[in-house]
């Protein structure tokens, strides 16, 4: 079993309350390729610069992520810098450069194409769907979106979701993408669209799954010290679809709810530290408890 995710690869400058850190490793690729890691085999395809660190490279190798479809170009790296100042729920982007990512176009190589599954970060829709027309019939698919693509291309937004299995975004954009304000209205009108399973994300809050049958939803894991939720969302959506994808990318609603789970563990860790300093520590076991932990605390 494996997952391709096609997304981006970036160097992120962060500040909150608890710190900063500078050009730390970052980006939707990133994040989702390292959670999804703990589960099954992943392939990355992305760009990075000539001045991507090799660093960073060792430690997705390191992990086993097959990067043969990241490529390095010349030119500088995606590079964001935000901050997060008294609430963590939303940063302020201080800057952001595309560089070498403005110009990405996707191109898989063709050991990805025969994959089972596949995820499509926050890219451009016309490049999600680009990479759809590459794959050879994948099991899942699986997406996640942001306001901006909803603004400019909302009706291939929609094309999108009329492609996939699974759509992944967060409550600001369920709400501008369905015009609903209420989230279970905004969670059933997109499902209806397509997809067989729409997962809203809330941040502290936790996540609504709307399936076929039902609306489901998990709390976030409660934590007393939040330092960085850079990536949380993209942690999170690694998590879910990399154990899906360990379990044949079945769509039941019993192994979407605890994939569910799995992915507000992971995503739980993520915000312990900043950039994947926290995830490069914890074991399969670590993950397994805090799942057993969770679920005591939601279950009478």
């Amino acid at each position: 079993m494996s997952v391709v995710v096609v997304g981006s690869v970036a160097l992120d400058s962060v500040e909150t309350p608890f710190g900063k850190r500078d050009e730390s490793l970052g980006g939707s690729a990133t994040y989702f390729s390292y959670a999804a890691g703990f589960f099954t085999d992943v392939k990355l395809v992305g760009v990075v610069g000539e001045d991507f660190p090799q660093k960073h490279l060792d430690l997705l190798k390191k992990k086993k992520i097959d990067l043969s479809g990241l490529q390095v170009v010349p030119g500088q790296t995606f590079r964001w810098a935000g901050s997060y100042e008294g609430s963590l729920n939303e940063a302020k982007t201080l800057g952001t450069h595309l560089n070498v990512f403005e110009t990405f176009a996707p191109s898989l190589p063709e050991k990805y194409k025969s994959a089972d599954c596949v995820f499509l970060a926050n890219i451009d829709p016309d490049l999600q769907l680009g990479v759809l027309r590459q794959m050879k019939r994948p099991k899942l698919v699986a997406a996640d979106t942001m306001n901006l693509w909803i603004s400019i291309k909302k009706p291939r937004v929609k094309e999108l979701c009329r492609q996939i299995d699974v759509l992944v975004i967060n409550d600001g954009e369920a709400r501008q993408l369905s015009d609903c304000s209420n989230l279970i209205q905004a969670g059933r009108r997109i499902r209806s669209w397509g997809p067989k399973y729409v997962v809203i994300k809330k941040g502290e809050h936790g996540v609504l799954l709307f399936s076929p049958k039902d609306v489901f939803c998990v709390p976030a894991f409660p934590l007393e010290e939040v330092f960085d939720p850079t990536g949380a969302g993209d942690t999170f959506a690694g998590g879910f679809i990399g154990y899906l994808n360990k379990n044949n990318n079945k769509l039941n609603d019993t192994l979407v709810r605890k994939a569910l789970y799995y992915g507000t563990v992971l995503a739980s860790f993520n915000v312990e530290k900043f950039s994947l300093e926290r995830l490069k520590t914890i074991k399969s076991s670590d993950i397994n408890n805090r799942f057993k932990k969770l679920l005591r605390k939601t279950s009478i």
